[in-house]
């Protein structure tokens, strides 16, 4: 499929973030907790310690609806579908706000230093008093699996030592283990597939992502700084789930992440990335509109790097499908794209939600059918010694009938925009997809490398 991926003029896509959030309904986080529950009894859990901070919250926050900013706190989930909240000075208000009924233990230990620790009591007394008892069978979730090491999965912990050796002190004849998978796994996790509510809000930070990248491409020019461009990245007050991205030339000099007063220079290689809940937008290539304007030594760097690395971004998009094992998706990839050549070593597409990386079912060795109401990043990363960067990544959702029916019925407009979105991909950039995928913002698969020519683009 190579030689059919061409760079030519395309009609620049459409910006199509509808400016409205999509609230969780009352139903879905029932359901959510419902899954959990199934979950905690088919695996002999009595009670679930969900930890969470602001930047991992996603578990938390699931049930909770919220995260907790700048403190730390816990939430206590028990089998007979009772919850505890516990939490720092500056959120006890929030118990009240809860998407969940949770009784509310004020937690002093998960406050800023140095602020008051009013009616001190020992960690574990509090944990008592939240119904862990010394045959508890306790699930703690932090934020990851440790899925690498198989036989010690369940007993390396990602949360605070004091924290886990109060709970330690509390269980000592019940079982304690790291129970993430729950909430994270690709096979069975409770957040690895979604229903159409949970689609529609994650789609609102999925397109807004890729409109800002979309809106900043379109705002380079040489002389412009990193700073400049970085306005775009932001937009209607939303937290971004990772450092907003906009570099130009030679990244992370004296270790800095964030954009800077460095200016675009003609033939700059420049990288740009935003991300919010529901998905991330990244693109990579060169300020530049024309081949002979890069760098004398990357001539190549259109058949050397970025048209094989599209070819694997269609590749991929034809691919997906639900029933499709990550291990295909995954040999595919390798297929078309080599990492032995194209230098990539983490998994072509991963799962997102609240968080822009949750988990991944495509890996090396991975039976785990793809589902419908999974997310999905497109996350392809080739690392070729003497080039810059490439990228291209968005976010899609897979939906069996009858939940593209449910989405079409209770979200008309988000439908329509996917159904926009998706004659542009057939009509405009020759990909075809299969009924199942739907793309969750505008600039799914369009990619153009030189960042100075918007419109000139790959198409199939």
């Amino acid at each position: 499929m190579l030689n059919t991926i061409k760079l030519t003029e395309v009609a620049y896509p459409m910006t199509d973030n509808s400016g409205i959030t999509i609230p969780l309904t009352d139903e879905t986080i029932k359901e959510r907790k419902d899954k959990l529950l199934t979950l905690m009894k088919q695996e002999n859990l009595d009670s679930l310690v969900i930890y969470g901070d602001l930047e991992h919250g996603g578990n938390f926050s699931y049930l909770t609806g919220f995260v907790t900013r700048f403190e730390e706190g816990v939430l206590i989930l028990h089998e007979t579908g009772e919850a505890v909240l516990m939490l720092g000075n500056e959120n006890t208000k929030m118990a009240q706000h809860a998407r969940i009924r949770a009784d509310l233990i004020h937690c002093p230990f998960f406050s800023l230093p140095d602020q008051p620790m009013d009616g001190e009591v020992k960690l574990e007394t509090l944990f008592e008093q939240a119904g862990l008892t010394k045959a508890s069978n306790v699930g703690v979730v932090g934020w990851k699996m440790f899925t690498a090491m198989s036989e010690n999965n369940r007993t390396l912990f990602d949360v605070p030592s004091y924290l886990l050796s109060a709970i330690q002190s509390v269980v000592t004849k019940g079982t304690i283990e790291n129970r993430s998978d729950l909430f994270i796994d690709a096979a069975y996790g409770a957040k690895a597939t979604n229903n159409a509510n949970e689609i529609a809000h994650y789609e609102f930070g999925s397109s807004l992502a890729s409109d800002c990248v979309l809106e900043t491409i379109e705002a380079i020019e040489v002389g412009k700084s990193e700073m400049e461009l970085g306005t775009f990245l932001t937009k209607y007050g939303q937290n971004p789930t990772v450092v907003p991205i906009v570099a130009t030339g030679e990244r992370f000099e004296q270790a800095n992440l964030y954009p800077s007063p460095k200016r675009v220079q003609l033939g700059d290689k420049m990288s740009i990335t935003t991300g919010f809940k529901g998905g991330l937008a990244s693109r990579g290539g060169y300020a530049v509109s024309q081949v002979s304007e890069l760098p004398s030594d990357q001539q190549e760097y259109l058949e050397r790097v970025a048209k094989p690395y599209y070819n694997a971004v269609v590749n991929w998009l034809e691919a997906i499908d639900i029933g499709v094992e990550g291990q295909e998706l995954y040999q595919l990839i390798e297929e078309v794209l080599p990492k032995s050549r194209f230098g990539w070593h983490l998994n072509p597409g991963h799962l997102t939600a609240d968080e822009e990386w949750m988990s991944s079912p495509i890996k090396k060795d991975s039976a785990i059918p793809l589902k419908s109401g999974m997310l999905f990043q497109i996350d392809i990363i080739p690392s070729v010694k003497g080039y810059g960067g490439v990228g291209c990544e968005n976010g899609i959702a897979l939906a069996d009938e009858a939940l593209r029916n449910e989405i079409k019925q209770d979200y008309p407009d988000l439908w329509a925009r996917i159904v926009a979105r998706r004659s542009y991909l057939k009509e405009v950039l020759h990909i075809q997809l299969h009924d199942s995928v739907l793309p969750l913002s505008s600039g799914v698969a369009f990619y153009n490398p030189f960042f100075l020519n918007k419109t000139v683009a790959f198409t199939k």
